[in-house]
Order: C-alpha cells, then structure tokens, then sequence
C-alpha cells in the first residue's frame, strides 16, 4: 500500500496497482531475499548432516566436516545476499527522502531494515565461525575416532609410545 496525508490530518491508502509496477530496486530486494531464503535454508541442512552429533551421513567425519563447512559457505552467501537487499533498499529510501524535487511518496527507514542488518551480520558471523571450525586440515582427523590408548606388552605400543611421547623413564622408574 502507498499513503499519504493531507494538511487537514485525512490519510489517504491505495494498494499497488501490480507487483511489478513497483521500482526495480524493489522488485531485485524481494529477489536478492527470496535467494537469501532459499540458501539459508540449504545451509541449516547442510549444517544439520554435518554435525557429527547427527546420524545422517554415517560415521564419515571427515565428509561431515566438509558438509558443514559447506553449510557455513551458504550462511556466508545469505547473509551477503540480506546485506545486499537492505543496504540498497535503504540508500534508495535516503536518496528519495533527502532530495528535494522528488514528487512520490518519501518513505523512511523502519524497524525491519535494522533487523535485516542484524540478521545479516549474524549469519555472516555464523557462517565464518563454521569455516573456521570445520577446517579440513586438522591433524586430529588422520587418528581413529574414538581415539583409544593401545593396551601394555604389545609391540603396536612401543612403536606406537615411541613415536608420539617421549619416554624420558625406565622400566623401574615407577616403583
């Protein structure tokens, strides 16, 4: 709806003739949201199988560490997508307001564009702590999961003992 308000205090409310009479800046806000929907919505189930919590997906951490990771890429494009539509909607609403020959309907920043920046942020935020977390670099992977000490007298756990702590002891050391 657009209204307006006359000096006598009547407020005067029509509805849009047709969605796609609206200005292009508009009609690509509503694309760019809907898009940022749509790949938040793929980036909460790309985190959800790649939680290693989750039975989806088997035991494979590996694989469920790149899925998250996956997951955290999508939240990064959301939330740039949501940075895009607001930001461009509210320069838009500031140059109309603050130019004085402009003959339409100023409109002013309201509650749900801060809201968009707030969401944005957040999910910037989000995806770029599950990048960092799920890096697939880690040495903990190599090890099988649950990593479990080998047992006393075998010749796995001397080489085993030898190559990752240094035994600084003798066998009567303890005693």
């Amino acid at each position: 709806m657009s209204c307006a308000d006359d000096s006598a205090g009547t407020l005067d409310c029509w509805y849009f003739q047709s969605l796609l009479a609206l200005p292009g800046y508009v009609q690509a806000s509503r694309a760019l949201m809907i898009a940022s929907i749509v790949l938040g919505t793929f980036g909460l189930i790309a985190t959800l199988v790649g939680m290693q919590c989750s039975k989806i997906g088997g035991e494979n951490y590996i694989l469920k560490g790149r899925i998250a990771a996956l997951g955290g890429v999508f939240f990064i494009l959301q939330g740039l997508c949501t940075m895009t539509a607001v930001s461009w909607y509210a320069f838009n609403i500031t140059q109309d307001f603050f130019d004085p020959l402009y003959p339409g309907t100023k409109f002013e920043i309201g509650e749900g564009l801060y809201i968009g920046w707030c969401s944005a942020t957040l999910a910037l935020i989000g995806g770029c702590c599950l990048l960092c977390a799920c890096g697939t670099g880690n040495k903990q992977e190599k090890r099988p999961y649950p990593y479990q000490t080998p047992t006393r007298g075998t010749a796995y756990t001397t080489s085993v003992m030898s190559q990752e702590q240094p035994n600084h002891y003798g066998r009567n050391s303890y005693v």
